[in-house]
Formats: structure tokens, C-alpha cells, sequence
């Protein structure tokens, strides 16, 4: 996920302000199609793999429907204590192998996985109900690791990231599924809404020149805001009775992440009497492990060693 840009304080001329005026027809149309983009992302190549980093690996695919699959490493460690990691938005399982890493060398056996349209897995061209489509891919790959692969006595923890963080939250509402943990890096935020905005404004998805200006881009950011949520479809935020009440819970933000900042973090957080908060000093959005390698892998092996026993 790009740095969150600094824009200039400098007015908009004129002419610029013409111009954004008369793409307002298309602003909300681009609106929706970034909704889409977010959910949709552009495939990219993976660029490392789990050999990379001194890894065993075996390589699964995980039905999530016929003819459909995510791509996921299996990198064997301890056959009672596993640790699933997501990615953030449009990237893929690739971007958590430095995480993989520091669990594999304190035992766990680590499973790594490409949500739908993501990676190498296979595509889901759905618009609606995305919030449990995502869902389901975390208690897919949970579900395989406990009845094909031999983990089904193992206490399993998610660790998820920004984007992932929402949808292994959501995955808990899912009926019959269980977690013993929940680790959530940059993420899940109080709101969805705001966060879809900081997106916008970080410049993570793309925005034509045309459009970056007032009054058309207030237009996309408005549309893009109400169809995110319109197309997951999951009352956000999660009830804070049942298995939320039990499950111990993980969030960790960064000091200065401009995306899903501490106060949304904490004010999630709050709901639930098993969660800990944790703010890594000086990190940016998804950047804990970089800023400070050895103090961000204390905090998340003792609280993994605590909850997974």
C-alpha cells in the first residue's frame, strides 16, 4: 500500500476548477468503478517465495467453489500451533513472508493464502455480498488446514493485515466457525466508510487529473464511500457477544498511519473485552515489522504465546 502523499496547500486555479466541474457526469460513474477496483484489484506477479526466506513449503489450492481455488504455502512447523496470514488490499500472500519468517523460527507452522482476486487464486467477479465471500476464504483455508492436512487438534490463530484484519472480524460471525486467536495488523477500523476516503486520499487507488480536483472529486469520494460498504453487505462493526467475547484479540496500528489511524483501531477495540491494543512507535500504515523488527515480533510471539498456550 503507497505512503500517503502530502498534497499542496496551493489553491486550484481556475481553469482546473472549470475542468473538474465539467467531469462531473462521469465522477460518480468513476466512483463506483473504483469500488470495484478495490475489491477487483489488477493481478500483479508475486515476487518472492517462501524458499526465499530458508522456507519449507508445500503449495495448496483450497476449493472455495467449483473450478475455483486459493493459492496458498503450507511451511510446516509445530503440528499444534498454526498461525494463517492474509495480505492487505492489492497485494497478494507474498507481502507477509517477512512475518512468515519470524513465526516459522519460534515454531509455528504458518500458512500462507491469496483471498479471491488476489495472487494466484482464482477470480470471484461477484458485486454484492463481498464481505462474506471474503470471509468465507479465511474459514475455506482454516477449514482445509483442519480436516485434509492433519492440523484438526491444533489451536490456530489468523493474523491478518488492513484489509484482511475485516475480513477474518467478519469471518468469526460466520456459523460453526472458530478461532483460538486473532491477530490484526493496521486494522480493522471502527468505520468503513472513512477509511475507503483515506484510500482515496493516499492515493492507493488510481484518480485521473481531472477528477483530483474540486468539485468532481468530492463527487467520487461520496460514491465511492457509499458503494464500498453497499457492496460488502456486513453490518459493521461485529457484535461484541458470543465468540467476541471470548476470543482474545490482537490490534496493533501505527503511531502515524494516516489510513486506519489508532483512534479508529482503539475505538473498535473497545467493544470487546478480550482485546489489546498496541501502537508501534513511529510506523506508517502496515509498516510495524520494517520500523522496528525485533520490538514488533516481541509483542506479537507473547501474545500468540498466551493465547495459543
Amino acid at each position: 500500500m503507497p505512503e500517503p502523499r502530502q498534497t499542496s496547500a496551493r489553491p486550484p486555479s481556475l481553469g482546473a476548477r472549470a475542468l473538474s466541474a465539467a467531469a462531473l457526469p462521469i465522477a460518480p460513474l468513476f466512483g463506483v468503478s473504483l469500488a470495484y477496483l478495490a475489491f477487483h484489484p489488477r493481478r500483479r506477479e508475486q515476487r518472492e517465495h517462501p524458499r526465499d526466506h530458508g522456507l519449507p513449503c508445500t503449495e495448496l489450492k483450497v476449493p472455495f467453489a467449483a473450478r475455483k481455488h486459493l493459492d496458498a504455502w503450507l511451511c510446516p512447523g509445530s503440528p499444534e500451533k498454526v498461525v494463517v496470514l492474509g495480505h492487505s488490499m492489492a497485494t497478494a500472500k507474498d507481502h507477509s513472508l517477512r512475518h512468515a519468517k519470524f513465526l516459522h523460527d519460534a515454531g509455528y507452522t504458518v500458512c500462507l493464502f491469496d483471498h479471491r482476486n488476489h495472487g494466484a487464486s482464482s477470480d470471484d467477479r461477484a458485486l454484492f455480498g463481498l464481505g462474506d465471500r471474503f470471509a468465507s476464504d479465511v474459514t475455506a483455508v482454516v477449514s482445509h488446514l483442519r480436516g485434509r492436512r492433519g492440523y484438526g487438534g491444533a489451536r490456530i490463530a489468523f493474523y491478518g493485515f488492513s484489509f484482511s484484519c475485516f475480513s477474518s472480524m467478519w469471518a468469526l460471525t460466520h456459523d460453526g466457525f472458530e478461532l483460538d486467536a486473532l491477530v490484526c495488523d493496521s486494522g480493522p477500523g471502527h468505520d468503513v466508510p472513512p477509511l475507503l476516503r483515506k484510500f482515496l486520499e493516499a492515493e492507493a487507488l488510481p484518480l485521473p487529473a481531472v477528477l483530483k480536483g474540486e468539485p468532481a472529486r468530492s463527487v467520487v469520494a461520496r460514491t465511492l464511500c457509499a458503494v464500498g460498504p453497499a457492496m460488502l453487505r456486513a453490518q459493521w462493526p461485529p457484535p461484541a457477544t458470543g465468540k467476541f467475547a471470548k476470543i482474545p484479540l490482537l490490534f496493533m496500528s501505527g503511531e502515524h498511519d494516516a489510513i486506519v489511524p489508532p483512534s479508529s483501531v482503539d475505538a473498535l477495540a473497545e467493544r470487546y473485552a478480550q482485546a489489546e491494543t498496541h501502537v508501534l512507535p513511529g510506523a506508517e500504515h502496515l509498516l510495524g515489522l520494517e520500523t522496528d523488527p525485533e520490538g514488533y515480533a516481541s509483542v506479537v510471539l507473547d501474545f500468540l504465546e498466551r493465547a495459543l498456550g
